[in-house]
């Protein structure tokens, strides 16, 4: 049973994130766009974004509720008694932030974490051995003393547990569950000793699962962080940035890198906007269509590509937007129509999602149905959460519109994000048929039962007027 100041902690903790939650939606309550149908929605501007000292309150207590309730279920269907995340300072294991509270930015000379599953009555203990403590989320078993020591203890408490099945991060096929380095693995082997050394098997399986699931609190976060994003492109793709015949494509990406570093908000690449032109056609088998490093004129169609982290969740997004000739008060009819198409060919992808498929057989299932309605898409959608290139189904690459090996046999789970990736040729008869690729990205949730937009999608334009 847990004991009477666990309990407390787990209560405390989650009264913690309600009023984290409470300051989050408060700062926010002033509304950043209007519902329109299809999951469209139209957002003017970035909300509110809490001030650095406030952040840590948010990230931790959702941990808390992530180790507390999540873990102990993902170690037991992964089959793992004893989970073991080993590393140094300036090699950490990519999967030990998202394990540790704020502040803490790195390992600490030698840090090491050890989970054990004591079952459903007692749940997982959380121990560190390490040189400096982890606060109230893990209990010191090791504080000081030499590095032979250290590892002498951590040896020490693995065999007091007797686990059959000892998880470490290595893995072939995913980068983020292959943290252990070969010298840290082999100085393990040799503390534990070849009997102990025996049960040591990769635990891929938890990383993947552990860094792909969302959590009630976190499904309620980060609607405001892909809000965010999509907030700032669309001041970037506005008359308040730019003036046609004067501003260019890369003057529009450093305003949108230096809006997220004024917010406070870490961009995890550098955004990228391009243009598209009549009598600057793209070739039929070019995978992408648009120029970089242009002046922007009155006719183009702008496309971005952007990506945010916030309390430890990201984003990743693309919208377009349009320069109006003069004389011009809306987008031409031939554009708005291309929009319809790749909205239409999100449905159609999204439609496929369904718990338990691949990701390969989402994505020949949403090909052969938009070859169907004849749309001429690609596909290269991907997982999205503590990372923007995420673990989880590969749904389609930009270079590889078949099976991925692999990645792409992951099967899909409820409570799991995606950037729902890819883009459509569509003629535009104001270009007298020339094609415009409509190239578009939004942050979705899967429920388990369907997609939703976290802060819906793109169905209008963006217009410089």
């Amino acid at each position: 049973m847990d004991t009477e100041h666990g309990a407390r902690a787990r209560r405390a903790g989650r009264s913690t994130l309600k009023l984290a939650l409470v300051l989050l939606i408060v700062g926010a309550a002033a509304p950043v766009g209007a519902a329109e149908p299809a999951q469209g929605r139209v957002i003017d501007g970035p909300g509110a974004v809490l001030p650095e000292r406030q952040r840590p309150t948010v990230v931790n207590a959702v941990l808390r509720e992530r180790l507390d309730e999540l873990l102990p279920s993902l170690m037991r269907e992964a089959g793992i008694d004893l989970w073991l995340v080993i590393n140094r300072e300036y090699a950490e294991d990519p999967v030990y932030l998202t394990l540790v509270p704020e502040p803490v930015f790195a390992a600490r000379r030698t840090t090491m974490l050890l989970f054990f599953d004591r079952g459903p009555e007692e749940g997982v203990e959380r121990l560190t051995v390490s040189r400096y403590p982890l606060g109230e989320l893990y209990e010191a078993a090791w504080e000081g003393g030499e590095l032979d020591q250290q590892w002498r203890r951590l040896a020490e408490l693995v065999a007091e547990r007797s686990p059959e099945r000892i998880g470490i991060d290595v893995s072939p096929t995913w980068p983020v569950a292959d943290g252990l380095t070969a010298s840290l693995r082999d100085r393990l082997e040799a503390e534990l000793g070849a009997e102990m050394s025996s049960k040591l098997v990769s635990a891929e399986e938890l990383v993947v699962r552990w860094l792909e699931t969302r959590t009630a609190s976190e499904r309620a976060l980060w609607p405001h962080t892909v809000a965010l994003a999509r907030g700032v492109i669309s001041e970037a793709f506005s008359s308040r940035v730019i003036t046609p015949g004067a501003t260019t494509t890369e003057d529009v990406a450093w305003f949108i890198r230096e809006r997220f570093a004024e917010l406070g908000l870490a961009a995890w690449f550098m955004p990228y906007v391009n243009v598209q032109r009549p009598a600057v056609d793209c070739g039929a088998d070019d995978p992408f269509c648009g120029a970089g490093g242009e002046v922007i004129r009155p006719g183009d169609v702008l496309h971005t590509d952007v990506g945010i982290c916030y309390l430890r969740l990201c984003t990743d997004t693309q919208e377009m937007g349009y320069v109006l000739r003069s004389g011009e008060s809306e987008v031409p009819a031939g554009l708005r129509e291309a929009l319809a198409v790749g909205n239409r060919w999100q449905d159609l992808l999204t439609a496929e999602f369904a718990t338990g498929r691949t990701g390969n057989e989402i994505l020949a299932r949403a090909l052969a149905a938009a070859e169907a309605e004849s749309i001429r898409s690609s596909v290269y959608s991907h997982p999205l959460g503590y990372f923007g290139h995420a673990p989880g189904p590969t749904i389609g690459m930009w270079d590889n519109q078949g099976p991925t090996p692999a990645r792409g046999d992951w099967t899909l789970r409820e409570s799991t994000g995606y950037a729902i990736e890819g883009n459509v040729k569509a003629p535009v008869r104001e270009w007298g048929g020339q094609e415009v690729q409509i190239k578009l990205e939004q942050s979705a949730l899967y429920d388990g039962e369907r997609v939703v937009y976290l802060a819906g999608r793109q169905t209008r334009w963006h217009v410089v007027r």
